[in-house]
C-alpha cells in the first residue's frame, strides 16, 4: 500500500463526486508519470461511473438516447481511457496503464456500456459467474476475453505453447454442451472433453499465489502434448505440480529458454519430453 493511492466516490457520495473520482485518480497518476514513473491506474467501476453520469445529464434535461444514457457517453470514457499513455524518453519516458473494470448485467457484454469500453480498449478478460461457482478460478472466459495485442506482447515460448491451448478449449467447451444432453460421443470427441477437463484443472489458480511464466508454460506444455491425459482428474492439480518442479531441477536453465527471443527450440522440446517420458511413464 505504500505505493497506492485510493481515489474513492462511495456509492454515499454525491453522484458529482462519482462523476468526477476518476479524472482525479488519472490527474494524479499523470503527476506520477510526468516525473518519469510508470503508473498502473485501476478504475472500479465504469459502470458506476456511467450511472453518475446518467443522473446528472437527466437533472440537466440532457436528451437521452438508448438506455436513457445522454449521446456523449462515449466520449465520457473514451476522454478518460486515452490519457492511459507512454511518454517519449525526452518527455520523461513515463507511462499509465488503465485497467477499467466494467460491471454486466445478467452476463450481458453486449449491452451499451460493455460495448463502449470494449470498443476503446486493447482486448478485455471477461470473468463469469458461472465459472466461478464451479470451482473455475479465475473464472476467465476464454471464448470472450480478447486480446487486440496479441502475440506482440507475448513472449514467444508462450505463442508456441498457448496457441494449442486455446484451440482445445473451444473445442472442449463446444462439446461439453452436447456431452450435458448425453448424447452418445465417439473416442474422439471424449478424448477432447478428457483433455479439456484437465486443461481447465491446470488453469485453475489458488489466491494469493502468481505463477512464474517459467513454470505456466511447462504445465501448458505438458497438458496440451498429452502428458496428462492418462491422470485421473482429481489428481492432475498435485501431479502437474511434481513435475513442474522435476522439470525445473532437471532443465534449471529452462527459465532462461522462456525469456529468450528464440523460444523452445528443438533441443529444448527433446529435453521436456525427456523428462516428461521419465515422469509420466
Amino acid at each position: 500500500m505504500d505505493n497506492v493511492i485510493v481515489v474513492a466516490a462511495n456509492s454515499s457520495d454525491p453522484v458529482s463526486l462519482q462523476y468526477i473520482a476518476p479524472y482525479a485518480g488519472c490527474a494524479i497518476g499523470e503527476y506520477f508519470m510526468e516525473k518519469g514513473e510508470d503508473i498502473l491506474i485501476i478504475y472500479d467501476d465504469l459502470s458506476k461511473h456511467a450511472w453518475a453520469y446518467r443522473q446528472i445529464s437527466l437533472v440537466l434535461r440532457r436528451p437521452s438516447g438508448r438506455e436513457a444514457y445522454p449521446g456523449d457517453i462515449f466520449y465520457l470514457h473514451s476522454r478518460l481511457l486515452e490519457r492511459a499513455c507512454k511518454l517519449r524518453k525526452k518527455l520523461g519516458g513515463g507511462s499509465i496503464t488503465a485497467l477499467p473494470i466494467i460491471e454486466t448485467q445478467a452476463s450481458d457484454i453486449s449491452s451499451y456500456i460493455p460495448t463502449n469500453v470494449i470498443s476503446i480498449t486493447d482486448g478485455q478478460i471477461y470473468l463469469e459467474q458461472d465459472l466461478f461457482y464451479q470451482g473455475v478460478r479465475p473464472a476467465v472466459n476464454a471464448g470472450l476475453s480478447v486480446s487486440r495485442v496479441g502475440g506482440a506482447a507475448q513472449l514467444k515460448a508462450v505463442k508456441q505453447v498457448a496457441g494449442r491451448l486455446r484451440l482445445e478449449l473451444a473445442q472442449f467447451n463446444e462439446l461439453s454442451g452436447f456431452a450435458q444432453f448425453g448424447s452418445d460421443l465417439d473416442a474422439a470427441s471424449k478424448a477432447r472433453l478428457d483433455r479439456g477437463e484437465r486443461i481447465v484443472e491446470i488453469l485453475k489458480q489458488p489466491q494469493y499465489n502468481p505463477v512464474p511464466v517459467a513454470e505456466q508454460v511447462l504445465l501448458i506444455w505438458a497438458v496440451t502434448r498429452g502428458y496428462l491425459d492418462n491422470i485421473d482428474i482429481k489428481e492432475v492439480s498435485l501431479k502437474s505440480n511434481d513435475f513442474v518442479i522435476t522439470a525445473l531441477s532437471k532443465f534449471p536453465k529452462f527459465a532462461d529458454v522462456v525469456r529468450s527471443a528464440e523460444g523452445i527450440d528443438s533441443e529444448s522440446e527433446k529435453k521436456l519430453e525427456k523428462i516428461a517420458s521419465g515422469f509420466f511413464n
